[in-house]
């Protein structure tokens, strides 16, 4: 995944992305990012256990890697509270909850049409 970054990264400063739906695929590619977002956008502020426990599939190293990608790319906030022990909570940005149009219509393309997908499957 930080090849792909630094090569997101390389395309943005030599301008190399075929079109601007490449561009959105490249921030929010990443099998967890959508419902991280999701999670963030419907729940509001949450710290790492939280969003853990959201996702009980997901790994530790991943949900870091994911949290830590969005969190570079402008899309997710990270507040370090300086308490014994500390407390980090994560929350959207502006750009962040600029994508929920997108993931909702993703979310209801996904209920609607799983169950197309339910019956082929069982066929």
């Amino acid at each position: 995944m930080d090849e792909l970054r630094s090569e997101i990264k390389r395309k943005i400063e030599n301008g190399e992305f075929n079109c601007e739906k490449e561009f959105t695929m490249s921030l929010i590619s990443g099998k967890w990012k959508i419902v991280i977002i999701y999670h963030l956008a419907t729940e509001g502020i949450l710290r790492f256990s939280e969003i853990k426990r959201l996702l009980p599939k997901i790994t530790h190293k991943v949900l870091t890697k994911q949290i830590r990608e969005l969190e570079e790319d402008g899309i997710v906030h990270r507040e370090v509270f300086p308490e014994v022990p500390p407390r980090v909570e994560y929350s959207l940005t502006k750009l962040g909850e600029s994508l929920m149009p997108i993931v909702l219509l993703m979310y209801e393309w996904g209920k609607e049409n799983i169950k197309h997908y339910t019956f082929i499957k069982n066929t």
